[in-house]
């Protein structure tokens, strides 16, 4: 199969299984190997009605969450254990995608855990994923951008297939953690992520309003994997208030904001997928025209900066026993981004033990390229590079980590 624009994902899973039994009572991913007729067919439906893509019954996979449901060394069996279900049930009709959700884990000072417990608790999970043969990964319902960064950067430690990536909002298009959709999407499109969106948070009339926004600053298609709108209780029962002709109503619109995959979240089902594919079909992906060409595309772990070619910076901050005084004046100084000198481990430790103080572009100044390699993987934003390191050496990183040499 070749992948072609527009692209039709699948719909909810979890509010699926919970229509077939599941009370979540143990982990979803243990009720799916215990009762594997029902994500099957599932996934039947949603191929049937136009589903090119169907996502692993892998969301909480990782040991993190499988830890926390006393399920102990088991990892890469789970999660191959459950592609091959997936894989079964949609045989060559469609691609199967190893689906990554959030760990829960926060780095410090929202939590305690380090990067690279991040990175080590994705890349165990994704090791799972690529050797049981998924075609592609997708890392959803995503709430801070350490949590993204950290699958990418694992995902790509043990495999090269395609990377789509999708964040939970609200209305403002902010995330849990406060990061905007939009620096996110400048962040992990500098990874080189594939595709980037969002799922779940709200129903399709709200998300176009986001999607809209991200198309000025997208070089990826956009994903689009709406709820099937607002939940409501009735009876004493979760059910959701938007129709299959409602949902697809607003495809034209996310069409021309950007949008090239579409699928459904919490509350749909076969008949959502099948009215996406009726919307769809004959559709030509509208590919977004960048709104700022001319200028450099960096961000902060909670906001999108774009600076021009000439931006300038204040003082260099340097020396791990000055970051936080550094980084506090270089904040309220009159320049658009604040540089950072990395000239030792302690600097790199000071750097991600500060990084809650950064509100501006950060500027990396460094001679060593395995210093600045630390650096970027703590920094949880786009930076920009100022040092004496040779295109050959910058090449890997900015591939790697977004870094603007």
């Amino acid at each position: 199969m070749e992948m072609r624009f527009p692209l039709i994902l699948d719909g909810a899973t979890g509010t699926q299984l919970q229509k077939r039994g599941y009370q979540g009572d143990v982990s979803a991913e243990q009720w799916v190997l215990d009762h594997p007729d029902s994500i099957q067919d599932i996934q039947r439906r949603y191929v049937q009605a136009g589903s090119r893509v169907v996502y692993a019954p892998t969301f909480g996979a990782n040991r993190q969450k499988l830890e926390e449901r006393g399920i102990f060394n088991q990892t890469a069996e789970y999660n191959r254990r459950l592609v091959a279900l997936s894989r079964q049930a949609v045989d060559t009709r469609a691609w199967v995608a190893g689906d990554i959700s959030p760990t829960g884990l926060f780095l410090s000072p929202l939590g305690e855990a380090s990067f690279e417990e991040l990175v080590d608790i994705y890349a165990e999970q994704a090791a799972g994923l690529e050797q049981a043969g998924v075609d592609l990964f997708v890392v959803e319902t995503m709430m801070t951008l350490a949590d993204a960064r950290a699958a990418v950067l694992a995902i790509r430690s043990v495999s090269d297939r395609p990377i789509f990536v999708t964040f939970t909002c609200d209305e403002s298009g902010r995330c849990l953690s406060g990061t905007d959709v939009a620096a996110a999407l400048v962040v992990l499109q500098g990874m080189g992520v594939s595709a980037f969106g969002l799922n779940c948070s709200t129903g399709p009339e709200q998300m176009l309003k986001q999607l809209r926004r991200l198309r000025d600053y997208a070089r990826v298609p956009l994903i689009a994997k709406p709820n099937a709108g607002m939940p409501v209780t009735v009876d004493g029962k979760t059910t959701y208030d938007c129709t299959p002709e409602e949902f697809v109503r607003w495809v034209p619109d996310m069409l021309q904001a950007g949008t090239a995959i579409f699928g459904g979240c919490c509350g749909t089902d076969e008949d959502y997928i099948a009215a996406l594919a009726k919307a769809l079909k004959g559709a030509e992906f509208v590919r977004p025209a960048p709104k700022y060409p001319d200028l450099l595309p960096a961000a902060t772990e909670k906001d999108v900066c774009y600076l021009p070619v000439d931006a300038g910076h204040g003082a260099v901050v340097a020396g791990a026993e000055h970051m936080e005084d550094g980084l506090t004046e270089a904040m309220e100084d009159g320049f658009p981004m604040a540089a950072v000198a990395i000239d030792s481990w302690e600097d790199v430790d000071a750097l991600a033990d500060c990084q809650y103080m950064i509100s501006k572009p950060l500027c990396l100044v460094c001679q060593q390229a395995d210093l600045l390699e630390a650096a970027l993987r703590v920094y949880q934003g786009r930076a920009l590079y100022e040092g004496g390191l040779s295109e050959e050496e910058l090449k890997p990183l900015a591939e790697k980590y977004g870094v603007i040499g």
